[in-house]
């Protein structure tokens, strides 16, 4: 994959989380990738400082920053 994909995955990422925190899980179907594009995408965020990552119950919810 490439970069330019990662970071258009990594918008419609910034975007479902515009209006919250969600659940890994409702991020994956807020933005219809696959599980892989989803993990690089949150991660290219991560790295920026642009994501929190937190764990309620057992289940991971991310956030922007």
């Amino acid at each position: 994959m490439i970069k330019e994909t990662i970071g258009s995955n990594a918008g419609l990422v910034w975007s479902a989380l515009e209006d919250g925190s969600k659940s890994l899980k409702a991020v994956k179907k807020a933005t219809k990738l696959k599980e892989a594009e989803l993990n690089l995408a949150l991660g290219w965020l991560a790295r920026e400082g642009k994501v929190i990552f937190t764990e309620v119950e057992g289940e991971m919810f991310v956030s922007l920053a």
